[in-house]
């Protein structure tokens, strides 16, 4: 007789770390700067396996620029690309203090992440469209023309809000941005873009889209759904994950990424995938610019996991202390983008210490009187402001129905009503 089975067991990933337990990165699978290939733009996908289990690679431990995909860019562009995170990270400082004085109900910050939105944003050309989830604020902040107060509004709610109030805060929308409206919906991002896409190259356009998820959100069937539609139609998208390392207290390995890495499941799927450090803002914009161009030139999509960190919570309503060691940010092993591209720029001698700190400054004096411009148009949270009862019913419909009329024309006159006698007991 042959010998029994021992019991099945269910496998259940563990984080490396856990509070009172330092980290061990060891899983993170790293590459020496500059040590990684950069392919031609029509690789098959297939001849790609190797770069979605490498790491893409460009600013050594002095802050050089090495190997094959160090990118043409001239220094100018390099101070404006640490401006940008400078000023995502300023923007981001002062709205958690907003809301923890109460006057946001709610706040994500990208603290971290830094590079790889601000450093994309400068890849992809204007009329592209990006479909970003909840961390990508630096898509909008590297830009000069969204106004920093509209944002804040947004966040606050308030008369200038352009989302009305119907929107969470941090969710925006900004067509002429080419920033499609964020969602709280897991992987939607994914299979939006990529319909984008088709649809564009359906029409002849020239314009490519750009979609956004967490690594916890691959997980999602829409991120499956979507890599099949990518593949099957070479649809012009860059498909980002971001990878950094958890979804709210959810360590990336449930998602599935302990035995491989997301990249890999795009060249599973027949789509040319990149695996690149995301805290290395020449990397992420050398890698952007090499799967934008991709799309451009109608070689299909290209899925790149940004393998960053989370440095801080995961939104305002989190305690990430309470799942993972309070100092793993500090010992995360491909370190903060800021000081990174600061060193590179200083080896350069087109930044130095005093600049920095007084780039600093003039933002957060910067942001610090958006908030309080923001703060005029119709106060915060904390000051119990109401919108206009108008704001129920406009942008609705291009011309307001007749039923609608009536109904604001109802609600004018109820609000008028308890506005006279704001102790009147409420009508059951």
């Amino acid at each position: 007789m042959s010998e029994p089975h021992p019991p099945l067991r269910l496998h259940v990933p563990e984080p490396s770390g856990r509070p009172g337990q330092p980290t061990d990165f060891g899983y993170l699978r790293l590459s020496p700067a500059g040590a990684v290939r950069r392919p031609p733009l029509d690789v098959a996908p297939a001849d790609t396996l190797d770069l979605a289990y490498a790491l893409v690679r460009v600013l050594d431990d002095d802050g050089r620029a090495v190997g094959p995909w160090a990118p043409e860019v001239d220094t100018e562009t390099l101070r404006r690309g640490l401006t940008a995170m400078l000023r995502v990270r300023a923007f981001d400082a002062r709205m958690l203090i907003a809301q923890r004085q109460r006057k946001i109900s709610f706040y994500m910050q990208s603290l971290g992440e830094e590079a790889i939105a601000t450093a994309h944003a400068f890849a992809i050309r204007p009329g592209d469209m990006c479909f970003p989830t909840y961390r990508q604020q630096g898509l909008l902040l590297a830009r000069d023309d969204i106004p920093i107060v509209e944002m804040m509004c947004q966040l606050m709610s308030n008369a200038r809000d352009p989302m009305r109030g119907r929107q969470m805060p941090v969710m925006y929308s900004y067509k002429r941005a080419g920033f499609f409206s964020i969602t709280g919906n897991l992987a939607t991002q994914f299979i939006q873009g990529v319909g984008w896409g088709m649809a564009a190259a359906i029409k002849g356009d020239t314009r490519i889209a750009s979609a956004w998820i967490g690594d916890g959100a691959t997980a999602a069937a829409d991120f499956h759904n979507g890599l099949t539609f990518a593949s099957v139609y070479r649809a012009p998208v860059i498909l980002n994950v971001v990878n950094n390392q958890w979804a709210i207290s959810t360590f990336q390995a449930i998602a599935g990424a302990e035995v491989t890495t997301f990249a890999a499941r795009g060249v599973g799927s027949g789509i040319a995938s990149l695996r690149v450090d995301g805290n290395d803002w020449l990397a992420v914009l050398a890698a952007s610019r090499w799967a934008a161009e991709r799309a451009r030139s109608g070689l299909g999509p290209t899925l790149v996991e940004w393998v960053s960190y989370r440095a801080g919570a995961h939104s305002t309503s989190d305690d990430p202390t309470r799942y993972r060691p309070a100092d793993d940010w500090q010992r995360f092993p491909l370190g903060d983008p800021v000081p990174r591209l600061k060193q590179h720029l200083i080896g350069l001698g087109a930044w130095s210490e005093d600049e920095h700190a007084a780039t600093q400054q003039a933002l957060e004096a910067e942001i610090a009187a958006a908030a309080k411009e923001a703060e005029s148009y119709g106060g915060t949270l904390i000051d119990n402001h109401v919108p206009p009862i108008e704001s129920m019913f406009v942008d609705v419909f291009k011309e307001m129905p007749p039923h609608l009329q009536e109904q604001l024309r109802q609600a004018r006159a109820e609000w008028a009503g308890h506005s006279a006698n704001p102790k009147r007991e409420a009508r059951p």
